[in-house]
């Protein structure tokens, strides 16, 4: 909501001529000391918000809780709806004042062509694109990490590779089992077109039946992640931020832009 400017002639008149001074002097050092404000409606309402205070311009999102489908989900679940990503992630794409997004992943999984459908939005981005595991990044959120340009993950940090899993009504029949067989090689074929880590492997590891107690799979924490080849660095915030502004830089200089200066980007 815009700040309420008005000022009474009154009151402004009354005040002593030091007074006055003084406020003027404040006023002014308040003009050049203020950052950009964050639009507090758009971080409740989206979970993400657009930095402007650094070097460059920054949009985060973040992906959290359930990856919401076609179906809603009640309400004390916590949840990223694709309906709401989705049109970020194209005002993103399309915005002269945004130069780099960063994707902060908390997630438990969710739905796969929901959790596909922003992760391929993701990966066709031009702009410099930096994912941060913290926490979880389990099931479809793998996709959604490796999305990005270049991965991080927390040390902390855990990722659940497991087979494609099916709620409801399951016909006992061959194309069902076909069905799931195509939906999982399409899963595996994004985690290895965009990661380092080798179809083979991942398929492996998603069928492991040694390591979790009712489900089949494997649990990967921050190094072993790394190791695998699924995410490129181990790393913090500040890290991502790191690589994102290297990238955003690296395009300046490739398009011939002064580097390192804050701003859109100069189109």
């Amino acid at each position: 909501m815009p700040e309420n400017t008005f000022r009474s002639p009154l009151s402004a008149s009354s005040a002593p001529a030091g007074t006055q001074a003084e406020e003027s002097g404040r006023q002014g050092a308040s003009k050049d000391n203020d950052a950009p404000k964050v639009p507090l409606d758009q971080l409740t309402e989206t979970g993400s918000v657009t930095t402007r205070n650094g070097r460059h311009s920054l949009h985060c999102l973040t992906i959290i809780g359930q990856i919401e489908g076609h179906y809603v989900l009640p309400d004390n679940n916590k949840t990223t709806k694709y309906e709401h990503v989705i049109p970020q992630l194209v005002a993103i794409e399309e915005s002269t004042d945004i130069e780099g997004l960063l994707i902060l992943l908390n997630t438990v999984g969710g739905d796969i062509e929901a959790g596909l459908a922003i992760a391929e939005l993701i990966a066709g981005m031009k702009k410099p694109t930096v994912s941060l595991v913290l926490g979880g990044g389990h099931s479809i959120g793998v996709p959604l990490a490796v999305a990005a340009k270049r991965s991080f993950i927390a040390p902390t940090a855990t990722m659940t590779l497991h087979p494609v899993r099916m709620n409801g009504l399951v016909l006992g029949v061959p194309q069902a089992f076909s069905y799931f067989e195509r939906m999982q090689e399409r899963i595996t074929g994004f985690v290895s077109g965009n990661s380092h880590m080798p179809p083979e492997r991942f398929t492996q590891l998603c069928l492991n039946n040694d390591e979790l107690v009712m489900d089949m799979g494997t649990v990967l924490d921050g190094e072993d992640a790394v190791r695998e080849g699924l995410i490129d660095e181990l790393g913090s915030l500040s890290d991502a931020i790191a690589a994102l502004y290297a990238m955003i830089d690296e395009d300046r200089r490739r398009d011939g832009r002064t580097v390192g200066e804050p701003g859109g980007e100069g189109r």
